[in-house]
C-alpha cells in the first residue's frame, strides 16, 4: 500500500477564529480526516502550528530537515511527502525544499484560502489533490510542488498571485506541471532543476537577507542601511527589466566592493532580469557585479542567495555562476532568449501575462488514475509542536 507522510506545520488550512482572531490550531490528523483519499496509508507528522507570516529561516530549516529525516528512513518508508503550510510564504518554503530535494520521490505543499472552520473551506479539497499528487507514481522525479486549487504547480518560480481567491498560485517562470480534476492526476514535461544543494545547516537560521525594491524617487538610504543591519546579502528588486537609478547603481558598487552579495531582480511579476540600460539602469548595475536573476521570483532568489551564503560556496565559486547554476536554468542559446534582451511583442507580453495570471496553457501530458478514491489509512507519528 502507498505510504505518504503528512507534516503540518499550520497555517489558514490549520486555523480557526477566536476573539484574538484566525490562528492555527488543528493537528495534522484532524487535517486529514477532513480530508477524502483512497487506498493509501497517511501517516501524520505534527510539526508546527505557525502562520507562515511568522515563519523564520529557522523555521523553514526545520521543515527540510523533517523532510529529508523522513525520506531517509530505513524503516517504513514513505513514497512521498505532502506539507501543509500557510499560504502567505509558502513559495519560499517550497523553493528551499527544491533546491536540496535528492530524492525521486514527490515532496508537495498545499495549504488554503479559507480558514479550517469555514463551511466552505478549500483545504480538505486541496490536501486530498496533495496526497492524490504525492501517492502518483508519475510524480517522482519532479522535484517539489504545490498543489492548490487543481493545480500542480513547481516550486521554482512558484509565486501567491492574489490575497484572497482561491486559485492564488501560479509559476511566473514556468507553465504548470499538471492538473487534478476529479480524482485524476495529469502532468505535463518536467521542467529543469540544478543538482541539489547540502540541506541548511544551523548558519543559515541567522543569515540575513534583505529585499529592497527601486521606485520613483529612491535613493541609497534603504540599501545601505540594510548592509549597516548586517545584511550578508540583499535582493534588489529594480524596475522593469532590472532596472535602478545612479544613486541605486553607487550604493551597489560600494556594498559589493565591501563584499557584500548583491543580485538583481524585478518588481514585475514575469519576465527576465537583463542589463539593458544604461544611466542607472541594469547595464550599470551589472556592470557594478550584481548578477541578474531571472529564473526565480525575488522572494525566491532570497532564499537562494541566503543557502549560499550559509554554507560557504560564495567563498569558493562567483556569485554570477552561482546564480547561473541554481536560478537561470535556460541555456543561453535556447529559442527566444537573443530576443528576451530586446523590448518583447506585444504579443508575446499579452501571451505572457495571461499564462501568469490565468494558468490556462497546461501542456498536454500524461495522466495518472492509479490512485483509487476510498478507503483512508491513518497513523499518528510525531507531535513535536511548536506555537
Amino acid at each position: 500500500m502507498t505510504r505518504i507522510a503528512v507534516i503540518a506545520t499550520g497555517g489558514t488550512i490549520a486555523s480557526e477564529a477566536t476573539d484574538d482572531g484566525v490562528v492555527a490550531t488543528q493537528t495534522a490528523a484532524r487535517l486529514v480526516g477532513r480530508a477524502g483519499l483512497g487506498d493509501v496509508e497517511v501517516e501524520t507528522v505534527d510539526l508546527m502550528t505557525v502562520g507562515s507570516y511568522r515563519l523564520t529561516l529557522g523555521h523553514l530549516r526545520q521543515i527540510s530537515d523533517a523532510v529529508g529525516s523522513l525520506l531517509a528512513r530505513p524503516t517504513e518508508p514513505v513514497d512521498g511527502v505532502v506539507i501543509t503550510h500557510g499560504t502567505d510564504t509558502m513559495e519560499e518554503t517550497a523553493i528551499l525544499l527544491d533546491l536540496v530535494h535528492d530524492d525521486p520521490r514527490p515532496v508537495v505543499l498545499t495549504g488554503a484560502q479559507r480558514a479550517g472552520d469555514t463551511a466552505d473551506g478549500d483545504g480538505p479539497g486541496n490536501l486530498t489533490d496533495a496526497v492524490r499528487v504525492a501517492a502518483t507514481p508519475s510524480a517522482r522525479d519532479r522535484g517539489v510542488m504545490i498543489v492548490f486549487a487543481g493545480q500542480i504547480i513547481p516550486a521554482r518560480g512558484a509565486r501567491k498571485i492574489h490575497t484572497i481567491a482561491l486559485d492564488a498560485f501560479r509559476s511566473v517562470v514556468s507553465p504548470p506541471s499538471g492538473t487534478v480534476t476529479d480524482g485524476q492526476v495529469c502532468f505535463g514535461p518536467t521542467t529543469p532543476r540544478p543538482d541539489p544543494l547540502p540541506r541548511p545547516g544551523a548558519a543559515f537560521d541567522d543569515t540575513r537577507v534583505d529585499l529592497v525594491d527601486v521606485y520613483p524617487g529612491a535613493d541609497d538610504a534603504l540599501l545601505r542601511a540594510a548592509a549597516n543591519c548586517g545584511a550578508a546579502g540583499i535582493v534588489l528588486a529594480g524596475t522593469g527589466i532590472g532596472n535602478g537609478n545612479p544613486a541605486i547603481v553607487d550604493a551597489a558598487s560600494d556594498l559589493v566592493g565591501d563584499g557584500l552579495a548583491l543580485v538583481l531582480s524585478t518588481r514585475v511579476p514575469a519576465g527576465p532580469v537583463r542589463g539593458v540600460y544604461g544611466n542607472g539602469g541594469g547595464a550599470d548595475l551589472v556592470a557594478a557585479g550584481v548578477p541578474p536573476v531571472s529564473g526565480l521570483p525575488a522572494t525566491q532568489a532570497r532564499i537562494l542567495l541566503a543557502m549560499l551564503l550559509s554554507t560557504g560556496l560564495t567563498d569558493s565559486k562567483p556569485l554570477a555562476e552561482l546564480i547561473s547554476t541554481y536560478a537561470d536554468l535556460t541555456p543561453a542559446d535556447a529559442p527566444g532568449r537573443a530576443r528576451e534582451a530586446a523590448e518583447p511583442r506585444s504579443g508575446d507580453v499579452a501571451t505572457r501575462l495571461d499564462t501568469v495570471v490565468h494558468g490556462d496553457r497546461f501542456p498536454t501530458g500524461r495522466c495518472a488514475t492509479d490512485v483509487a478514491t476510498t478507503d483512508l489509512h491513518t497513523t499518528e507519528r510525531h507531535t513535536t509542536k511548536e506555537d
